[in-house]
């Protein structure tokens, strides 16, 4: 069973000036690319059939959550920057070049000239100042919760003329450079960012992107098709002018099984989620499985600290050393994932594996022991007349969530801990985490830079643990946004993953990698840094 691989890590490039110092490291290494199939010379044209494990929720990139909704969204927007998925480089896409000063606080761009959106208006420094405006001021943190988190501190964007735009900040904004590679911060219209946030994500937008949407259907397909005249791509990007594909047709497969058959019988040309048991029907009809490992959070339970059994930390404490996560890889993903090991995943920049993220029930029942808990007559655990049972709320947005989230009922029951399965719809699962109405929220979230763990954990943020006060998790999440030294900075983003640990305001699980099927005919289909699709190289042959 042959399978490609990206396999990152992540070291710190010594740099000197604050802007250099801003750049986040990472190194790859592999035989041969993760996207490329036969090889050859690419060529233009063609339709690009692809099958989405779960529906897209949101036309909108800025407000796009879900893996299977930025597979869509990222496409049709462009950003100021690009992080080359090899080495951390943060390196130009809308802006030629940027100036950072010392403390952080204030970031200008030199913007290319000659970018329009489709729909045929100039990309310019208002550009930038409209649309990182109604981030703030429009979506904010509940539609739009990264993309806020990024814009932590932002105080406005002055237009110095129509191709410099300056971005500043109350506070250092250390990871704000990498910020603006991300999808979240990508540019649409001025029309488009003057609607409402529910009116940007029915579909018809207008980015600067190498694909613009001729449909979009929401929770059923859609459709893009090449911008034509598309002349400014990232540095990252393996040609220049326009994109090769004419379209892209996406559908929602949910079911693995009918995904996999489908790519055999050449009904579609890749799918998302693909599973170990996909590979041998994929591979015998000339295609592959293409992986890489998501930098950011790991998935795991942020628990919910204001309400229930969680509100005991002994209870939050216990549960870390109860999951086996070997064997849930083992079990129900395969040799392509990694057991988690601290509340970062191994690729992200100032990962630290932590002693406590280990398989040890023996104590896991000490634990709940000390704190009261003892076995009732079925094998759950009681205390005071209460049962040692909560709810997890999920959604099927990757594919292996029920049957890991099985497996760990299972591993709980047997440490005396009752764990109800709560499966919902994303939307529901997002309504509902901002409105608190769980016992747990089990997911993951990507981005290739430590600050991750502030959007997650910070009480200004979604807060999705609804807790109070942590002085000292609290100094060392600000701290970490405002250092501009990396090393120093890494060494803080290791502090806050041991103190989410010990507060066990994280339970994590499984380290997320992408796994797409790819059928004989796709060449080149690529991973960008936060191990998102980028189909701006992608082609079909003969």
């Amino acid at each position: 069973m042959s399978f490609s691989f990206i396999h990152a890590s992540r070291r710190v490039i010594p740099a000197v000036g604050v802007a250099a110092t801003l750049v986040v490291g990472l190194s790859a290494c592999g035989s041969e690319s993760a996207a490329t199939q036969g090889g050859g010379t690419p060529q233009a044209g063609g339709t690009l059939r692809y099958g989405l494990s779960q529906a897209p929720t949101c036309a909108d990139p800025a407000q796009a959550g879900s893996n299977q909704t930025i597979y869509v969204a990222r496409q049709v927007v462009d950003s100021l920057t690009d992080q080359d998925p090899e080495t951390g480089e943060i390196t130009p896409w809308l802006a030629e070049s940027w100036d950072v000063n010392e403390d952080a606080t204030q970031f200008t761009f030199h913007l290319k000239d000659g970018v329009t959106f489709s729909d045929g208006t100039p990309f310019t420094a208002e550009s930038v100042q409209s649309n990182f405006d109604s981030i703030v001021a429009t979506l904010g943190g509940v539609k739009a919760p990264q993309a806020t988190g990024y814009l932590t501190g932002y105080t406005g964007t002055t237009v110095i003329d129509e191709h410099t735009a300056r971005v500043d900040f109350s506070a250092p904004n250390a990871p704000f450079l990498q910020a603006t590679s991300t999808h979240q911060l990508g540019f649409l219209s001025a029309e488009d960012v003057a609607k409402s946030a529910e009116e940007r994500c029915a579909g018809e937008l207008s980015g600067t992107g190498p694909f613009t949407y001729e449909d979009y259907q929401q929770d059923r397909s859609a459709t893009l098709v090449k911008r034509a005249g598309y002349a400014w791509g990232s540095d990252v990007f393996a040609h220049d002018g326009e994109a090769y594909l004419d379209r892209i047709e996406f559908t929602i497969v949910p079911e693995s099984g009918v995904r996999t058959g489908s790519l055999a019988s050449d009904q579609l040309d890749a799918v998302s989620d693909a599973l170990p048991q996909d590979a041998p029907q994929i591979e015998g009809v000339g295609g592959r499985i293409l992986t890489t490992p998501n930098p950011g959070l790991p998935f795991g339970f942020q628990p919910n600290v204001s309400r229930g059994v969680l509100s005991d930390p002994a209870v939050r404490s216990a549960l870390i050393p109860a999951i086996n996560r070997t064997e849930l890889v083992d079990t129900v993903l395969g040799p392509d994932f990694e057991p988690a090991t601290s509340a970062l995943a191994s690729v992200t920049p100032g990962y630290v594996a932590l002693d406590e993220v280990t398989y040890d029930p023996d104590a896991a029942a000490k634990i709940l022991d000390d704190a009261g808990w003892v076995p009732g007559e079925d094998g759950i655990r009681v205390k005071e007349g209460e049962r040692l049972s909560f709810s997890v709320l999920f959604s099927s947005v990757f594919a292996g969530n029920q049957a890991i989230l099985e497996l760990v009922q299972q591993q709980l029951r047997e440490v005396g801990v009752d764990l109800q399965l709560d499966l919902v719809s994303t939307p529901e699962t997002t309504a509902r985490q901002n409105t608190g109405d769980y016992d747990t929220t089990y997911y993951n979230s990507t981005r290739a830079d430590g600050d991750i763990l502030r959007t997650a954990f910070g009480t200004e943020g979604r807060n999705l643990n609804q807790r109070g006060p942590i002085p000292e998790l609290d100094d060392v999440l600000t701290v970490q946004l405002t250092t501009t030294d990396p090393a120093a900075r890494n060494g803080y983003i290791e502090e806050a993953q041991q103190l989410v640990i010990d507060n066990a305001l994280f339970i994590p699980t499984v380290e997320l990698s992408q796994a797409i099927g790819a059928g004989p005919k796709v060449q080149d289909l690529k991973f960008e840094a936060s191990a998102r699709l980028q189909f701006f190289d992608t082609w079909l042959s003969e």
